[in-house]
């Protein structure tokens, strides 16, 4: 479980940075700006991704290894 919680934290994060990346750059990468329902709400998203992460990691450190 908590090799699975630092994967998805993982993607999350690197999710999360490529839609800010994105959205400040124009560079065309990422999961973000090719989800329809999000436009105009990349840069939100993608701030979600990255706390999302973030508290997905920190999830991981609390669980104790198998």
């Amino acid at each position: 479980m908590k090799g699975a919680l630092e994967i998805l934290g993982l993607l999350a994060l690197v999710q999360g940075g490529a839609g800010l990346v994105h959205g400040f750059t124009d560079w065309n990468w990422g999961l973000v700006q090719r989800l329809g329902f999000l436009d105009d709400y990349e840069i939100y998203a993608s701030a979600a991704l990255l706390v999302l992460g973030v508290a997905l990691f920190a999830a991981a450190g609390s669980r104790k290894s198998v």
